[in-house]
């Protein structure tokens, strides 16, 4: 790819694990889950948006499921945290390997 082509990127999502002492529960359907993942995008104007998925309290596997985010101060520092995390990361990627073959 030449250098003067911007590639047009499309979504930019990374999946964090909540801690323990931050996990919450929530109810769909009559089923409780605990939320342990968030997911969080980076929107085209530069915020960020975040749902929740877990599995159900009572075992089992759950369908995949998206809950809102609570509004506590934690969460958007984890959810801010883990974007800079991120942005650090990809920032320092080494690229594809390359084959010598």
């Amino acid at each position: 790819m030449s250098s003067d082509v911007t590639p047009d990127v499309g979504a930019l999502a990374i999946n964090v694990t909540i801690p323990e002492e931050l996990r919450w529960t929530d109810t769909r359907r009559g089923t409780e889950f605990t939320l342990t993942t968030l997911n969080v995008r980076l929107l085209r104007d530069g915020h960020l948006a975040a749902k929740a998925y877990g599995r159900p309290t009572a075992g089992g596997r759950g369908t995949y499921v998206s809950f809102p985010v609570p509004d506590r101060p934690e969460l958007a520092d984890l959810a801010a945290g883990a974007a800079s995390r991120a942005g650090a990361l990809w920032a320092a990627h080494r690229g594809l390997p390359r084959s010598d073959g």
